[in-house]
């Protein structure tokens, strides 16, 4: 068990799926959810949650004011436990605005539309950086401008390529085995056409 550690729906109990999963510890969210409430970025969004095993990072979020949050899941066992768990934040008071996935998360990401603030990450450590890389690309079609994406794998992994899905990375952070980086979409005036000049040559006329 976990439970929800701030909110509306504060101290809420979890399930969480054994074998196959690697829920995010508390100390880790409480760290990440308090930096993103430092930056404004929970009251009003539209979240992702990608592998979200138990659904408590996208929960957690909607428990501290998202309006929303997608849970995308592929396993049978943990989509049906996240639906629980859902119903038990909204139960606390959270929010009923949950939908639950039971997709592969690439499927999801090519079909999927609309628009979304905040989305975070979580995929199994043996994920392969090619397919990890393929996610980002497919994500960033369904990103607001101002968006946050926070990746979580193991420490020892190679840090995600945002830059093949335009996205900047802007800040890292290991907490034992694990490690979060944050990224954002690259704002249009700092991707360079294709006739721009070097910024070298630019600022020296």
């Amino acid at each position: 068990m976990t439970r929800i550690i701030a909110g509306r729906a504060r101290g809420a109990r979890l399930e969480v799926p054994g074998a196959g999963t690697r829920p995010t510890s508390d100390r880790v969210r409480e760290s990440l959810f308090g930096a993103l409430e430092s930056a404004d970025a929970i009251d009003g969004a539209r979240v992702l949650d990608l592998y979200a095993g138990s659904g408590a990072l996208g929960l957690e979020a909607l428990s501290r004011g998202a309006a929303s949050t997608d849970l995308v899941e592929r396993g049978r066992q943990a989509s049906a436990l996240i639906r629980r768990n859902a119903a038990t934040v909204a139960k606390a008071g959270g929010s009923a605005a949950v939908r639950v996935h039971e997709v592969a998360v690439h499927t999801y990401l090519l079909r999927a539309s609309g628009t979304f603030n905040l989305v975070f990450s979580d995929p199994p450590y043996d994920l392969d950086d090619e397919a990890m890389t393929a996610d980002l690309i497919a994500l960033a079609p369904l990103l607001s401008p101002q968006a946050l994406v926070v990746v979580e794998r193991a420490r020892r992994s190679t840090p995600p390529d945002f830059a093949a899905a335009g996205l900047e990375l802007f800040r890292e952070k290991a907490y034992g085995d694990t490690a979060l980086w944050w990224a954002e979409p690259v704002s249009p005036d700092e991707q360079p056409g294709i006739d721009a000049q070097p910024a070298t040559e630019s600022q020296s006329r």
